[in-house]
């Protein structure tokens, strides 16, 4: 075996390098979808935009803006347990928003369609119980 052999797999072309750089592109602008989407919910709510790219700590402020409690942080760790903790956190989430229960399904599948539409959109914090400020 040669050198040249060896190194063959490891070349790639120019096409290579452009569809490399399209794809890192693309992910970040979803990043920047979601991450913007998060800020602006975060601060819709009366939370700080920046505890968006705070890892456990965003999970923290969204069970607070849904209303759960801080120990649900904890199950989030549980196995299978977790699946069921993040689907009641965004349906919480999305009940304070005034949105319904498929819109908080929305947010547990696809995040980087919902955070956007959630954080840029007509949405008004209504408070932990959806019912908004003033309600009985």
């Amino acid at each position: 075996m040669t050198v040249d052999t060896l190194l063959l797999p490891l070349q790639s072309g120019a096409a290579d390098a452009i569809g490399g750089l399209v794809g890192l592109l693309f992910a970040l602008a979803v990043l920047v979808a979601v991450v913007g989407g998060t800020w602006m919910t975060f601060s819709k709510a009366g939370e700080p935009g920046w505890a968006a790219i705070v890892p456990i700590y965003n999970v923290y402020v969204m069970l607070k803006i849904g209303g759960n409690e801080w120990w649900w942080l904890l199950l989030l760790f549980v196995p299978i347990v977790n699946f069921f903790v993040l689907l009641k956190m965004y349906i919480d989430l999305a009940k304070s928003f005034g949105c319904g229960i498929l819109f908080g399904i929305g947010l547990w599948l696809l995040p980087v369609v919902f955070f956007p539409v959630l954080g840029f959109g007509d949405y008004e914090y209504r408070g932990p119980d959806g019912r908004g400020p003033g309600a009985v």
